[in-house]
């Protein structure tokens, strides 16, 4: 558990609470617009959400999924997520009703201070280029853009044009993860970031 000044960051639990938050955050279809999924439907789609997504991260102990709360009540507003593999994707999002206070920045910058206790030599995080607001919060917090490039996502079955920002936590500031650089033929370096 990490707390903030105003938050929180704790595992989800299955309980009635956490899964109708779940549900919450991931039904909602403007949290879910740059998202790999469609939004849910169901509070059983929010189990097994958690089963497929976030309790994998819990037993094997590969990569992290924080609930954000907040401290007055303890209940799940939006997560914070760092993937297990070799780009160690940091994502996050938040229900529509709080954006704009501030609480993804918070929580994220506590996690990275966690991470970097931790032997994770450097993170990496993408957003779609028309999502301005994700790619502001990475800048905040001290993530660099590297590159960028085009994904066919699924399923929503669509072209994304993703940007890629890195942050590294030793002293090889020159390390770039290129991994989505060779994964797609349609990468390129863009000059202006409007």
């Amino acid at each position: 558990m990490i707390e903030t000044k105003r938050l929180i960051l704790r595992h989800f639990e299955v309980n009635e609470t956490d899964i109708q938050a779940l549900f919450s955050i991931f039904s909602d279809e403007k949290v879910n617009k740059y998202l790999p999924w469609y939004p849910l439907e169901t509070k059983n789609q929010a189990i097994e959400f958690y089963h497929k997504h976030i309790l994998p991260k819990y037993e094997e102990e590969k990569g992290y999924y924080f609930a954000i709360c907040l401290k007055e009540n303890n209940i799940p507003i939006g997560y914070v997520a760092v993937s297990g593999e070799d780009g160690h994707d940091f994502g996050y999002g938040l229900m529509e009703a709080l954006w704009g206070q501030g609480i993804v920045t918070e929580a994220s910058e506590a996690v990275l201070d966690f991470l970097k206790s931790t032997d994770m030599n450097f993170i990496t995080a993408t957003h779609d280029i028309h999502n301005i607001g994700s790619g502001k919060v990475m800048e905040k917090i001290g993530l660099k853009y590297q590159y960028s490039y085009q994904e066919l996502w699924q399923p929503k079955n669509i072209v994304v044009t993703f940007r890629m920002y890195q942050l590294n936590f030793d002293n090889k500031q020159d390390r770039v993860y290129r991994g989505y650089w060779n994964q797609y033929p349609e990468h390129f370096i863009e000059t202006r970031l409007d």
